[in-house]
C-alpha cells in the first residue's frame, strides 16, 4: 500500500512540476516580478495536498497591489529568520514558508505531540514576529516520516501542527488566523531513505500569507 502510495504521489509531482513550469513561463513581466496570478496559481496549489508552496503562490494576487504585499513579508521573512536562524525561510509568491525540522530546534518528545523547553523558546521568538505583523493568516501544517503505521503518523501530524497552533494562541495571536492539517507521511520532502533524510521529513510547516485586509489595503494604495 504504501508503495502505492508513493508511485501515485510521486506521478502527482511530476505533473504539477509540469504545469508550475509551464505556468511561470507563461506569466507576465508583472506577474513575475509580484507573484504568479491567482487562477494559475490556484490550479498548481490545488494538485498536491500538503503542499505550502503551491497554495501560497495560488494565494497571489498579482500586480502592483501584489508587488505591495509582496515587500511586506519581505520585511517579516527577514524578521522569521532572525528570530529562529535554524528555520527554513523562503519568499514563494507573495506569501512566506518556514519549515521547522530537526535543524530549527522546534522538536517534540519521541512519539508525542508534546513540544520541547527548546521548541517553546523559538516559538516564543517567532510569536513575536506574528503578533507585530496581524495582517496575515497562518497555514499550519503538520508531518512526519514512513517509520510506523500510516494511521498514527496521520494522527501524529495533526497532534504536532495543533500542538504548534495551541502554543501561538497562548502567546496572543488570533485562533481566526489559523488553519491546522496533518498530513502524516503523504508528503515528504526528502526520500526516506535515511536517517538524516527521515529527520527532515519530521517536521512542522508554517505558510503566511495576506489576510482580506492586508490584500485590500494594497489594492487600495496600488490605485
Amino acid at each position: 500500500m504504501k508503495k502505492l502510495t508513493s508511485i501515485t504521489l510521486a506521478i502527482a509531482v511530476i505533473m504539477a512540476f509540469s504545469i508550475s513550469c509551464t505556468a511561470i513561463e507563461n506569466a507576465n513581466k508583472t506577474q513575475k516580478g509580484a507573484g504568479l496570478g491567482v487562477a494559475g496559481g490556484a490550479l498548481i496549489g490545488g494538485l498536491i495536498g500538503g503542499d505550502i508552496g503551491g497554495a501560497l503562490i495560488g494565494a497571489a494576487i498579482g500586480g502592483a497591489a501584489g508587488g505591495l504585499i509582496g515587500k511586506s513579508m519581505d520585511k517579516q521573512a527577514d524578521k522569521i529568520e532572525e528570530a529562529v536562524p535554524g528555520a527554513e525561510v523562503k519568499r514563494v509568491g507573495e506569501g512566506i514558508q518556514v519549515v521547522f525540522d530537526d535543524k530549527s530546534g522546534v522538536t517534540f518528545a519521541l512519539n508525542s505531540a508534546e513540544l520541547t523547553g527548546t521548541a517553546k523558546e523559538n516559538l516564543n521568538a517567532i510569536s513575536e514576529v506574528f503578533v507585530e505583523f496581524p495582517d496575515t493568516i497562518l497555514m499550519i501544517e503538520g508531518h512526519t516520516d514512513d517509520t510506523g503505521e500510516e494511521a498514527y503518523n496521520m494522527t501524529l501530524s495533526k497532534k504536532r501542527a495543533q500542538s504548534v497552533a495551541d502554543y501561538f494562541k497562548n502567546k496572543g495571536i488570533s485562533g481566526n488566523r489559523f488553519t491546522v492539517k496533518g498530513f502524516g507521511e503523504t508528503a515528504p520532502r526528502f526520500p526516506n531513505d535515511s536517517d538524516a533524510n527521515r529527520a527532515k521529513n519530521r517536521r512542522v510547516e508554517i505558510g503566511v500569507a495576506a489576510n482580506d485586509k492586508m490584500i485590500q489595503d494594497a489594492k487600495a494604495q496600488a490605485n
